[in-house]
C-alpha cells in the first residue's frame, strides 16, 4: 500500500551570513549576523513536510565529514528516512547565503558535492522508494536526468508527482507531461516562459502555457503575493498568510512545497494543500534559517484555523 512522500533532492550546510546589502566585487564589508545549518531544497522541502505531519523518505548522497554528520543528526531529529548513498571521495554541499538584516530579503551561491553525482543509476536503486509512496517530490539542484528519471518512475507507478523547477535551468520539455503538479517561484516561471511576472494575469498566462505543455497543475508562488493554482478549468488565487514580521524567506518556497506535499499525501484537495502550504510558509519566514525555521503540524493547524 502506498503512503508518504518520497523526495529526490541535495542536502547542504547553508553557511548564512546577514549584513545590509551585498559587498561590491572587490569590497568588505561588516556582517551583524552568521549560522551554519541544514539546508538544500530537497532536503528542506523533507524536513518541512516531516514536520506537517507526513512520512517522509529522503533520497540522496552525501560526503562523509562534518557536513554530512549534520544532515544525519537533522532526519534523526525531524523523522525523515533518509535514504543517503555517503561517498568517501567527494564533500557534502555546502551554500553561500546571504540574508539582507532588513527586509530578510537573500541570495544564494550553492555547490551540490556528493549529491551533484546523483545519477540515473542512483535513482534506480530508490525505485521501490519512490514506487511505493503517495507522493514523489524533485528540484533540479542534482542532474536533470536523475530528476527526470524519477519522475518517469513515480508517474508509471501510478504515484502524484510534484516538479519544484529550481533553480531555473533547461530541462527536456517532455519533463513536463511527467507533472502532476509543477511549482515555480515567479522568477522561475519567468525563465521557463520568457515573460515577467508583474501581474496575477502575467502568472495566469505562464500557467496556461505550462499546462499546455503538459503538467496536470501549475503553482506559481509570487512571494508576499500569494499563490496562484492554475488548473484547467480552474484559476485560484491564494493569498499569502502573515504569521508575523518576515525576517528571513529563504525557506518559504521550500515550506511551502514540503506542506504542499505532506497535505496532498494525506489525500487533501490540492486547493487545501495549497492553502496549508501558505500557511507553512508563512511561519517559516519569521524564523532564522531553512529546515530549523520549519513549522511542526500543529503549528501549521492553528493557522489555518484562525
Amino acid at each position: 500500500m502506498k503512503s508518504g512522500v518520497s523526495i529526490l533532492g541535495i542536502f547542504v550546510a547553508d553557511t548564512a551570513y546577514l549584513a545590509p546589502r551585498m559587498p561590491a566585487v572587490g569590497e568588505t564589508i561588516t556582517g551583524s549576523g552568521f549560522a551554519v545549518g541544514p539546508g538544500g531544497k530537497g532536503s528542506n522541502q523533507a524536513v518541512a513536510a516531516a514536520r506537517a505531519g507526513a512520512q517522509v523518505s529522503f533520497i540522496s548522497k552525501i560526503g562523509r565529514d562534518t557536513f554530512g554528520d549534520l544532515a544525519l543528526k537533522t532526519y534523526e531529529e525531524a523523522g525523515v528516512t533518509a535514504k543517503l548513498t555517503v561517498m568517501d571521495d567527494q564533500p557534502t554541499g555546502a551554500a553561500f547565503i546571504y540574508v539582507n538584516d532588513s527586509t530578510g530579503d537573500n541570495a544564494i551561491i550553492v555547490y551540490a558535492g556528493a549529491a551533484g553525482t546523483i545519477g540515473v543509476g542512483d535513482v534506480e536503486a530508490a525505485r521501490d522508494t519512490i514506487a511505493q509512496s503517495n507522493v514523489f517530490v524533485t528540484q533540479l539542484e542534482q542532474p536533470v536526468e536523475a530528476a527526470r528519471h524519477a519522475l518517469e518512475i513515480a508517474r508509471n507507478a501510478s504515484v502524484t508527482t510534484i516538479f519544484n523547477p529550481a533553480p531555473a535551468e533547461a530541462f527536456p520539455e517532455d519533463v513536463y507531461r511527467l507533472c502532476d503538479f509543477i511549482i515555480p517561484n515567479e522568477t522561475e516561471a519567468a525563465a521557463l516562459v520568457g515573460f515577467p511576472i508583474d501581474t496575477l494575469d502575467d502568472a495566469k498566462r505562464a500557467g496556461e502555457i505550462f499546462l499546455s505543455r503538459g503538467v496536470g497543475a501549475a503553482i506559481i508562488t509570487l512571494g508576499a503575493r500569494g499563490v496562484l493554482f492554475h488548473a484547467p478549468g480552474q484559476s485560484v488565487h491564494v493569498p499569502a498568510v502573515s504569521c508575523g514580521p518576515a525576517i528571513d524567506t529563504t525557506g518559504a518556497g521550500d515550506a511551502f512545497v514540503g506542506g504542499f506535499a505532506a497535505s496532498l499525501s494525506r489525500g487533501a484537495e490540492p486547493l487545501w494543500a495549497v492553502r496549508l502550504g501558505c500557511a507553512t510558509a508563512g511561519i517559516a519566514v519569521t524564523r532564522r534559517g531553512t529546515a530549523p525555521a520549519m513549522p511542526m503540524l500543529a503549528e501549521i493547524e492553528a493557522v489555518m484555523a484562525r
